[in-house]
């Protein structure tokens, strides 16, 4: 979503009230209008020879309404609007600019609207509307940043509110009818395919990944037996083979204002995305034959950064290098193109960090997943699935094992007690799966745990992991645990089972913790504020910089990356089973009430309520990068939020009574998260102090959440042994052939790098991750844009200020840690610092910076 639409008008510093009480004045108003629509690739500049024949015609191009914020006293009823044809007045390579003049009538009161109607044929983007002419020579500009449709394909006219908010029960009277139509317009009445000029939300299953009746036929998401959340419906007809499906294609639906704008689709965010997908993919695919092939050699690794690989030039030549140029290099021979990556932050500090057990441990608190490590809060470990299908559910990682392992430095019970023993625990969720996935060819997977000790110095150690394989056919229950090891067998045992720990860690981070609990879950909020909460309303214009572009980056990922045999499918380790598994987390881990930062950090144990500590909570590991500076962002937000809501509601009573509101927050529970609509963990908004709360979560989600998940992908998983993401075979000592034995024992590090992905999958996921982890040269920060609306208002402003004032405030602090070699889980020889949570960034694969949205 373009974060200034429909934002109202920004005045200028020389305003005064009389721009908006022309009523006054017992004179005639002549007031000049000036319309900027922007030249675009695919819009405007298509028109051009039609916008020559129209005004050739008669020069009509654009109709304009200004409409009253006040009813006619004497009637009753709505001011009748005063009209204009706006005329082209200039052209040059960017805007197009067109200009009418408007006689306002003595009475006529504050302009609380206007009206577009487009007579072109074709859909033109408008960027604002300046009216001038008020006295003191003051200006009122109207930010559309919004694609118009042409009459004549849609008569229904265009409305931009002006700059001042309104809650619902203070619209101005001549602005009330308005107001409710637009919304209507927006709902949409659910029936027909949407067009690509549409503005219409609504909802739909996820049923539209896979192909009926063929290898890609795959479950709908959304529903009793596979919850989920909603996406936008597209309306498109259902499948012929199975009713419950939609029909794929070339190109998704969303709503006009969601697209990402000319400039990210001409640049490398938007369109080199597409191009990796749709060009560079098959190109590999040309140049590495055989799907399984892996590497031979850990020097064949190493050479996608300084040699790369030949690839055969597209059709279209150079069209690789001049969109993707990080990725793809010219040849001089002319005949190919080369792939070539750059080397990633990781592997050019230190190449053998990835090798590392305390590498390895570090990542949990300060890497691409600092989500999912938790306090171990009951012992022994158990499973909580039924030992009927799955085995047994006690765990083999004892209390002997644990004290064996920290080396009689203290017992279980005391290190239980000491807060000392934390857990990566993909074991229930994984194990339903893992029989299922072993029958996909080229990969396996386990059920794991994996435990860590604390140690004195605030870093975590591993001392063992568990993997797990359900009883399969006659076969029963298998099940080992690994440890670090001193002989070169055990060594290298531990080296393989870190490896499927990784795979798993990194399909979990990339199913459930960014695409599900960002990406997805925040498709419904965006859905329901347009369908419920007008352009007028200032919680609408508080969240809308935070819902930019998701819901075209969602419609990507259905299109190429989450959808049957796309990029997750073909090379994660729950292959086809992918989508399945991320319902499955939905169904028994997503809370809303846990999505805030605080909460999340309470419940995996990380951190206890503690008035009397920073962040009134007290972290279980004080060296916890990302729960560190994440807290700091946590508050900044949380007191921008709370002077915002106390402005626009000060009294207690307003939020209860705000019918747009309390059906905006009906209608994400009720339809956009439809199978958790009755669960009790849903706030209510009764109070400030309660929307201040789900407003907090819902910009923490859009912005810390995701940019801590995202913008280290490819600094953390661009050297793919770090972050494996998928196991193609099984431990060694799994029902092993005497084949796997004889090379385990000879070669042992050929064994691993069969486990690693293949050539083809592991380059199509860096070349994935390389663009996911890149800023656009247009990329919004966070606290960065002071919104158009918000100008209007001293208060507001003021508050923006301070939020801005805070993040810069973060950007220091996290400078001053990273200098501090006393936080081992930040600092140290060869290690990446911890960035990821720094507000702003320069455009490219940074490590860095926090934008308003989910953009990418």
């Amino acid at each position: 979503m373009n974060s200034q639409l429909q934002q109202g008008p920004h005045y200028d510093d020389q305003v005064s009230n009389d721009v908006l009480k022309p009523a006054e004045y017992q004179v005639v108003l002549t007031i000049k209008a000036v319309v900027t629509v922007i030249v675009t690739a695919g819009g405007f500049r298509s028109t051009v020879g039609i916008i020559r024949h129209l005004e050739d015609l008669g020069g009509k191009t654009l109709l304009l309404e200004l409409v009253s914020a006040k009813l006619d006293p004497k009637t009753g009823k709505e001011k009748e609007a005063i009209k204009g044809h706006s005329h082209r007045v200039r052209r040059d390579v960017e805007e197009v600019i067109y200009e009418s003049e408007f006689s306002i009538p003595a009475g006529f009161g504050e302009i609380g609207a206007v009206l577009v109607e487009n007579e072109h044929h074709k859909e033109i983007y408008i960027q604002t509307i300046d009216l001038t002419g008020f006295p003191n020579a003051s200006t009122l500009s109207i930010p559309c940043t919004s694609w118009v449709h042409s009459k004549h394909y849609n008569a229904q006219k265009r409305v931009f509110f002006t700059n001042k908010s309104y809650l619902p029960s203070d619209t101005p009277s001549g602005l009330k009818r308005l107001r409710e139509m637009e919304l209507q317009n927006l709902r949409g009445n659910g029936e027909g395919e949407r067009k690509t000029s549409d503005r219409i939300y609504d909802y739909d299953k996820y049923n539209d990944l896979g192909v009926p009746d063929s290898k890609l036929a795959r479950p709908v998401l959304g529903g009793k037996e596979l919850p989920y959340p909603r996406r936008c419906r597209t309306g498109r007809p259902r499948t012929e083979k199975d009713p419950l499906s939609e029909e794929r294609s070339t190109s998704l639906y969303i709503p006009r204002d969601e697209a990402f704008s000319e400039e990210k689709h001409l640049t490398f965010s938007g369109k080199a995305l597409k191009s990796v997908l749709h060009a560079l993919l098959p190109q590999l695919e040309i140049s590495l034959i055989d799907r399984d092939l892996g590497f031979p050699l850990f020097e064949e690794i190493d050479s996608l950064f300084n040699e790369g690989i030949a690839l055969p030039k597209p059709k279209t030549n150079g069209f690789l290098g001049s969109v993707i140029p990080r990725l793809v290099k010219a040849v001089s021979d002319g005949q190919n193109d080369l792939l070539l990556f750059e080397t990633p932050a990781m592997l050019d500090r230190d190449k053998f960090s990835w090798f590392r057990d305390e590498e390895f441990s570090r990542q949990t608190l300060a890497g691409l997943n600092p989500f999912s490590i938790e306090l171990v809060k009951e012992w022994p470990l158990k499973s909580k699935l039924d030992p009927e299908i799955h085995g047994p559910p006690e765990s083999l990682i004892t209390t002997e094992l644990v004290e064996k392992e920290i080396k009689g430095f203290m017992t279980v019970n005391e290190a239980l007690d000491k807060k000392k023993l934390f857990l990566l625990d993909y074991h229930d969720l994984l194990i339903p799966f893992v029989n299922k996935v072993r029958e996909i060819e080229g990969t396996t997977l386990y059920g794991s745990r994996t435990v860590f000790f604390l140690t004195e110095n605030g870093s975590l150690r591993p001392i063992a992991i568990e993997l797990t394989r359900p009883p399969i056919g006659d076969k029963p229950q298998w099940k080992q645990v690994f440890v670090p090891c001193w002989d070169a067998t055990g060594a290298w045992l531990w080296r393989l089972a870190k490896a499927h720990v990784c795979a798993h860690d990194s399909g979990y981070h990339q199913l459930v913790i960014h695409w599900l609990r960002t990406h997805c879950v925040t498709e419904p909020y965006i859905i329901a504020a347009n369908r419920q909460m007008s352009a007028m309303h200032p919680i609408y214009r508080l969240l809308c910089p935070h819902f930019r572009y998701t819901m075209e980056i969602n419609a990507l990922a259905r299109e190429s990356l989450i959808n049957a045999g796309g990029v997750i499918e073909s090379s994660f380790s729950p292959g086809k089973y992918s989508m399945e598994l991320s319902s499955a987390a939905y169904d028994q881990l997503w809370r809303f009430d846990m999505e805030a930062l605080p909460a999340d950090l309470i419940r995996r144990g990380m951190a206890v309520e503690d008035p009397t500590a920073k962040h009134s909570l007290k972290l279980t590991i004080e060296d916890y990068p990302f729960a560190n500076d994440g807290l700091i962002l946590w508050d900044a937000i949380n007191q921008w939020v709370s002077d915002y809501v106390k402005h626009y509601y000060p009294d207690v009573g307003l939020v209860k009574c705000d019918q747009e509101l309390q059906g905006w927050w009906t209608e994400v529970r009720t339809k956009g998260h439809e199978d958790k609509k009755d669960e009790p963990w849903w706030p209510v908004l009764k109070t400030p102090e309660d929307l201040i709360h789900v407003l907090t979560t819902i910009i923490w989600v859009t912005s810390g959440h995701h940019a801590a998940v995202n913008f280290g992908q490819y600094t953390y998983a661009g050297y793919f042994p770090n972050r494996p993401t998928i196991a193609r075979t099984n431990m060694p000592c799994e029902d092993p052939s005497e084949e796997v034995v004889n090379t385990f024992m000879t070669k042992p590090g050929t064994i691993l790098l069969n486990c690693f992905p293949s050539k083809i999958q592991a380059t199509t996921v860096m070349a994935v991750l390389d663009v996911l982890s890149t800023h656009s040269p247009e990329e919004e920060y966070i606290g960065e844009i002071l919104e158009p609306s918000w100008t209007e208002n001293p208060v507001i402003m003021d508050a923006f200020e301070c939020f801005k004032d805070s993040l810069k405030e973060l950007e220091r602090i996290i400078n001053q840690r990273n200098a501090d070699k006393n936080l081992k889980n930040r600092v140290g020889a060869g290690v990446v610092p911890y960035e990821l949570l720094k507000p702003f960034s320069k455009q490219g694969v940074t490590g860095m910076g926090v934008p308003n949205s989910i953009s990418i």
